[in-house]
């Protein structure tokens, strides 16, 4: 049975990032859009929102991740991960204008893998990542000479997640490693493992750790966590040398808040409960839970569990949401009580979008993402190196 409130979540003081509103001094900086966006309470934005995309035809294709608000999603000519959403932009050269609904470093991806006549399009240039925002190059540079004097650089294999920034892709590339996402971590990490005796993880901290640990049989004394704001990332000679896996010190805002007392809780307020979480979340939150995995994964596993089944979910709020309106023979309900939207993914709504869209119908390019060729071509060559992973 469905309860009649299944997202029993209290607002905090941050729930005035969450519209988009507001910054967060923990995401990434971004800019303000030029012109004039439509009013919020405009009651026609969703038939401006139809009429401009009319217009364009089939120059403009419409990515939304998972994350984004369904308002957006309405609009959406395919919905994924980012990594798959990128892939389909490449799969549409036809389209001349690619429309990302997501995050600054995702519009990247699309841009590298897209055709030089393509364009990608972000609505909000202050749509960031608070994860991607944790490694910049000068930062994973300083590491990288940390490392080698170290004596350990020559020995070690960069693995990136797809939550990144070109800039941090690009430097993967250059020192032969691969980018991954969450669903093929462990394939990346053995392919690693096959070329050297180390890994640099970056720059989420808790899917490194999870996938060496949780799937790969390592333990948590073979990780340490290398921090860009110490010197030397506060890590001895000794550690980085006895390690296996170099954590960067970063970590996803919004998976980052669960904890082990969040499980505990649901567990007591709903007997049998399923604590399906992503891999993005603590180590100690990931331990505790029944199922683990990638957003693909969590959404699979939702349409296929059979009815009257109970879940809490520990990822983002709006594809919680969409999940428990899209499944009301399950009980689905917000592994945390507190409000945990993506702040900056949010910052995509209706009124960015229509804004986008009608000022692309009238021939006004707006928000382009565009990565310079250099950085391009190491980028494309570590996400060509996942492609080609066993």
């Amino acid at each position: 049975m469905t309860t009649t409130q299944p997202l029993d979540v209290q607002p905090t003081p941050l729930a005035l990032l969450l519209l988009g509103r507001e910054s967060d001094p923990r995401s990434e900086r971004g800019v303000e859009c030029p012109g004039d966006l439509p009013a919020p309470s405009d009651p026609d934005l969703v038939e401006r929102a139809r009429a401009a995309k009319a217009r364009l035809g089939d120059k403009v294709f419409i990515l939304g991740h998972h994350y984004q608000r369904d308002e957006v999603i309405e609009f959406a000519d395919v919905t994924g991960d980012s990594f798959k959403l990128a892939r389909d932009a490449a799969a549409r050269p036809e389209a001349e204008y690619i429309v990302f609904c997501g995050v600054h470093f995702m519009a990247e991806s699309a841009d590298i893998l897209t055709s030089e006549r393509q364009q990608v399009i972000l609505p909000d240039l202050a749509a960031g990542c608070s994860m991607a925002d944790m490694a910049s190059a000068e930062q994973v540079a300083e590491c990288w000479d940390v490392l080698a004097e170290a004596g350990v650089a020559d020995v070690t294999v960069p693995v990136s997640y797809m939550n990144s920034s070109a800039d941090i892709k690009s430097f993967t590339g250059r020192h032969g490693g691969t980018i991954c996402t969450s669903s093929n971590a462990r394939r990346a990490l053995e392919w690693a493992f096959s070329r050297g005796e180390k890994v640099l993880f970056l720059p989420d901290q808790h899917l490194g750790r999870n996938t060496a640990v949780r799937d790969m049989g390592f333990s948590l004394d073979d990780c340490v966590v290398y921090n860009p704001h110490k010197p030397n990332g506060g890590l001895t000679v000794e550690q980085l040398r006895a390690a296996k896996m170099i954590l960067w010190r970063g970590h996803c805002s919004v998976h980052g808040r669960f904890s082990l007392e969040s499980v505990e809780d649901v567990r007591a307020r709903i007997p049998g409960v399923n604590v399906l979480v992503h891999p993005e979340c603590k180590h100690e939150v990931v331990a505790a839970a029944d199922y683990v995995g990638s957003t693909e994964h969590i959404i699979k596993m939702l349409d296929e569990a059979p009815a009257g089944s109970a879940w809490a979910l520990g990822t983002e709020l709006n594809l919680v949401r969409r999940l428990a309106n899209s499944h009301p023979d399950k009980q689905i309900v917000f592994l945390d009580k507190t409000v945990c939207f993506c702040s900056t993914m949010n910052r995509i709504d209706l009124p960015h979008l229509v804004w986008t869209l009608e000022s692309l119908a009238d021939g006004k390019l707006v928000n382009r993402i565009q990565v310079d060729a250099e950085t391009e071509h190491f980028a494309k060559l570590a996400l060509e190196q996942m492609l080609a992973l066993p």
